[in-house]
């Protein structure tokens, strides 16, 4: 904190004999006794504010990973609806799926393959298989995103406290600066 605040005796400067300090605030000479509080003060919960910028930016990550792999869960849904229910083949096909190369890539992204033939067709062995990946995937993902919002929620709680505890002690720094002032000049 001796980088943010520095108090700088004031020269032959004494109010009823008890000397007198001017403050030097975050780089910023002549401060007074409040705008030092203020700045130390509010120092941690800007401090949190950026802590909790960056759970924010991984829990928007983690939602568009649960976003893609959503997305490819449903393209893959598609193929199996499209194969033949009567057939106990583990190698039936589906019919061609124009969006499977796009979700196939989105799956490579999050290290998750899948073996697609004739480019955009899937065989009801790989299906069943990339459905169990994904499903866990999401699984694995959808937890990790709560224990990130939950951890975010105590972040944000955190911050809106500092900020309160710090506007309750200038106020009271203001408040009793006031009243010596008042007492003073009665």
């Amino acid at each position: 904190m001796s980088d943010l605040i520095e108090p700088k005796l004031i020269p032959d400067g004494a109010v009823y004999g008890v000397r007198q300090y001017s403050y030097t605030v975050d780089g910023r000479d002549g401060m007074d006794y409040i705008a030092a509080l203020a700045a130390a003060s509010f120092k941690d919960s800007v401090a949190i504010e950026a802590a909790a910028s960056s759970y924010a930016a991984v829990i928007r990550q983690r939602q568009k990973k649960v976003s893609d792999l959503g997305y490819a869960l449903a393209q893959i849904n598609w193929c199996m609806a499209t194969m033949d229910p009567k057939s106990n083949d583990p190698d039936k096909k589906s019919s061609a799926n124009v969006d499977l190369p796009k979700a196939v890539s989105l799956l490579n992204q999050y290290g998750i393959s899948i073996s697609v033939t004739d480019g955009n067709k899937l065989t009801y062995r790989n299906a069943s298989t990339a459905q169990n990946n994904i499903q866990y995937a999401l699984d694995v993902e959808n937890n990790n995103l709560q224990q990130d919002t939950v951890s975010l929620q105590s972040m944000i709680t955190k911050r809106d406290n500092s900020y309160s505890t710090a506007a309750r002690i200038v106020k009271k720094a203001d408040n009793a600066a006031s009243k010596t002032i008042s007492n003073i000049g009665s």
